[in-house]
């Protein structure tokens, strides 16, 4: 990996010196996955909630689809795990999927009954739709094409509402505080006023969510930049699966940043994916057609959008009942009808998009990392549950079921534990020169070779060139910045260099992963997960068999 040697801190500090607050549990992001964590952890501890701007601004609340989980009569736990193993492509944990599926009808009842969310009701039941990959209908969804912000609203007013959660917005994490035990903290900056403090916790939980921006074209708002996987593997967690970073389908291809989502609910409703030349080009690529797994769309598009000399192609929403479909998709109706267009009776122009990370920090079955008193759930982690293509709407449901799965831990993990005073004696200095660049600029342009060197489609050669060129924009890890986008760009420009290199080892096409040279999925040789971790300032990788991914964990001898 042509990265200079990565530092263990991005600033330099001396421990002592810092203000300081302690706690019980910090969690770090506010999607479904860290807002569901810190209320499951605060019937028990004192919790903080650091986000690095203001809740309600995540890609939790953006999610159009829904949350899937078996409760229809047709429905079974086996078809669920069986449509997310078939969507994940050989890659995914199998005993992850089960818990997943298992226990994902309950967490949903406790956000309908316990949080208070409104979901779209049928009969009195929930309304169910189907989604790609989906071999039955066990979507549920709110507010039609709401799901997200329902979700988000409702869980953040259970926050505001709970007297055991101090939340910090406007906080940004700028490293994992460790020392010999473990993990003992955060250093986080005050991003309105640039002051850097110590936090202090017996258990750290990190649900920073994604990495979208790492890309020029993406559905994912702008602090998705992937900061929780870069400070976690500078604090001695493995990062697993980074190659497969999943693009959605069907992003509205107008000119705006991120792009807004076109659900893959629409073709589950019955909308059609057209060429230019009005053919409906999924029909015999796959069985389930346009509700093929996403990497299959994606695949077919970007073949047909080459064969067209294209940069778009279409969906068909108007074969819907109109009065249906503005039912249905409010929010996309409204959108779309905002850039000129009735999708009642336009076509709507889409295009594939940088849209989630499949990989992350690797946990096990309850979120523990190999860092001890450190947690991981939701998009930030690499539970094994999407192997190398997640299946749709299985998100928010991952965000549910490991955040609870995560709090069972902590009450084992905490067992016998006294929590003390810390000894604050970490002293970190590095020379380092001041930046000379601006981070907007070199941010830009890490997004655009992203974009145009291991987008949609890889080559040998291609992430070769991208490797030396992400080497060069790595010495910004040397520089002093004194700021969020800063760090964010350092952040990027570690996981680029993660991403461009697990990319080049893996010679096969699985998944979201596919290289021209190597068409063929190879179970022979890569039926592994790549592995990242650091050491002594270097990033090393090693292969690892799917069903060990994180097997050297458990460092309490009692599992969950």
């Amino acid at each position: 990996m042509k990265l200079t040697r990565v530092p263990r801190y991005l600033i330099n500090f001396s421990e002592e010196e810092l203000p300081h607050e302690t706690y019980e549990v910090i969690v770090v992001g506010s999607g479904v996955a860290g807002l569901s964590a810190a209320l499951e952890a605060s019937k028990s501890y004192r919790v903080a909630l650091i986000t690095k701007t203001e809740v309600g601004r995540t890609a939790t609340s953006r999610a159009q689809g829904g949350i899937a989980s078996v409760q229809g009569d047709d429905d079974r736990f086996e078809l669920h795990v069986q449509d997310t193993l078939a969507a994940g492509k050989g890659l995914c944990e199998e005993p992850a999927v089960k818990a997943l599926v298992q226990e994902g009808p309950e967490r949903v009842r406790e956000l309908l009954t316990d949080i208070g969310a409104h979901f779209d009701m049928e009969n009195g039941r929930l309304h169910l739709t189907t989604e790609g990959g989906h071999s039955r209908r066990r979507v549920a969804h709110a507010g039609g094409d709401a799901t997200g912000s329902e979700v988000e609203l409702s869980l953040v007013e259970a926050i505001r509402r709970n007297g055991n959660i101090d939340l910090m917005e406007h906080t940004f994490v700028v490293d994992i505080l460790t020392d010999g035990e473990g993990c003992k903290g955060l250093l986080v900056m005050d991003a309105v006023i640039w002051e850097v403090r110590v936090l202090y916790a017996r258990a750290v939980v990190l649900a920073t969510g994604g990495m979208g921006q790492l890309f020029s074209v993406t559905t994912n708002p702008e602090l998705c930049t992937g900061d929780g996987v870069s400070m976690a593997l500078r604090a001695g967690a493995e990062v697993a699966d980074v190659e497969f970073l999943q693009f959605h389908p069907t992003s509205l291809h107008i000119a705006e940043t991120p792009r807004w989502l076109i659900s893959e609910a629409l073709r589950g409703e019955g909308a059609r994916l057209v060429d230019h030349e009005g053919r409906h080009f999924m029909e015999g690529v796959h069985p389930l057609a346009d509700l093929a797994p996403r990497d299959t769309v994606v695949n077919e598009m970007v073949r047909v959008m080459k064969e067209q000399e294209a940069d778009h192609l279409f969906l068909d929403a108007t074969v819907i009942p109109e009065e249906r479909l503005k039912a249905r998709f409010p929010s996309i109706c409204r959108h779309c009808l905002d850039a000129g267009l009735d999708i009642a009776r336009d076509y709507i122009p889409v295009s594939p998009a940088a849209h989630y990370m499949s990989g992350g920090v690797v946990t096990d079955l309850s979120g523990r990392t190999c860092v001890k008193g450190l947690y991981a759930c939701g998009e930030v982690a690499c539970t094994g549950v999407h192997g190398a293509n997640r299946l749709a709407s299985n998100s928010l449901l991952e965000g549910l079921v490991f955040a609870k799965r995560i709090n069972r831990a902590l009450e084992k993990d905490f067992e016998g534990e006294v929590s003390g005073t810390e000894e604050r004696n970490i002293v970190f200095q590095v020379k380092r020169k001041r930046a000379g660049v601006k981070a907007w600029t070199v941010r830009g342009f890490i997004q655009q070779i992203m974009m145009d060197f291991i987008g949609f489609r890889r080559t040998g050669a291609k992430l070769t060139e991208a490797e030396g060129v992400i080497g060069r924009i790595g010495e910004v890890l040397d520089a002093e910045f004194y700021s969020p986008a800063g760090y964010e760009l350092q952040n990027m420009s570690i996981l680029a260099a993660m991403m461009v290199e697990a990319a080049r080892q893996r010679e096969e096409s699985r998944g979201c992963h596919f290289r021209v040279d190597f068409p063929e999925t190879d179970d022979w040789h890569w039926r592994k997960h790549i592995v990242f971790r650091m050491e002594d300032g270097k990033i090393l990788s090693t292969a690892r068999p799917v069903n060990a991914l994180a097997a050297s964990y458990g460092w309490k001898e009692d599992r969950t």
